[in-house]
């Protein structure tokens, strides 16, 4: 039987489920001039409808291992209001690959080449939140970040039937860095 993780997935994918390698590089130094190519390309789509456009994720903390895929949170004044915005991004060259109306609205578009996911969220989203959170802690605490580096290294090393799967099992580690990163947690590590 499907957890609920393999359910949202399998309701909220666009195509068929995608079984990819997981690989983890170390950080490349050109991870921000890529994130600023696309952040040109979604604004020229977009104009003023980016409410705000975000490098988030791995590739967005420097020193950090990540795959080499850029990952970007992108704020729109509806993200359920795919009218507002999708054809600007699908005629800049973004595919639909999540569209998630039970996960705050969520959707996500790539590149065809599969190395730019944009994120797309309205103002205030808890998720788009918790994304600048933990990439603003992993910037300024070497010792969480090499932890998460770790953890990543780990799970990557293990088949996998999705990156979804991978991205789940990482929920632990995730969610106990937020917790220190909100000061919400005293635990030791």
């Amino acid at each position: 039987m499907p957890g609920e993780s393999e359910e949202r997935l399998q309701e909220g994918i666009i195509g068929d489920v995608e079984q990819q390698a997981i690989v983890i590089a170390d950080h490349d130094p050109s991870w921000p001039r890529r994130f600023d190519c696309e952040v040109a390309k979604i604004r020229g789509a977009l104009g003023p409808a980016a409410l705000s456009v975000e490098h988030v994720g791995s590739t967005s903390v420097p020193g950090l291992a990540a795959k080499p895929i850029i990952d970007i949170l992108l704020v729109v004044e509806d993200s359920g209001d795919e009218d507002s915005y999708l054809p600007a991004l699908e005629d800049a060259g973004y595919l639909l690959r999540v569209r998630e109306p039970d996960f705050e609205e969520h959707r996500m578009l790539r590149t065809p080449e599969k190395d730019v996911h944009v994120h797309v969220f309205s103002p205030n989203s808890r998720e788009g939140e918790r994304l600048l959170l933990l990439r603003d802690h992993l910037r300024r605490d070497e010792e969480d970040r090499e932890l998460y580096a770790g953890t990543k290294r780990e799970l990557a090393s293990r088949d996998w039937p999705s990156m979804q799967h991978y991205a789940d099992a990482k929920t632990g580690i995730v969610e106990a860095i937020l917790a220190r990163a909100s000061g919400s947690s005293h635990e030791q590590r």
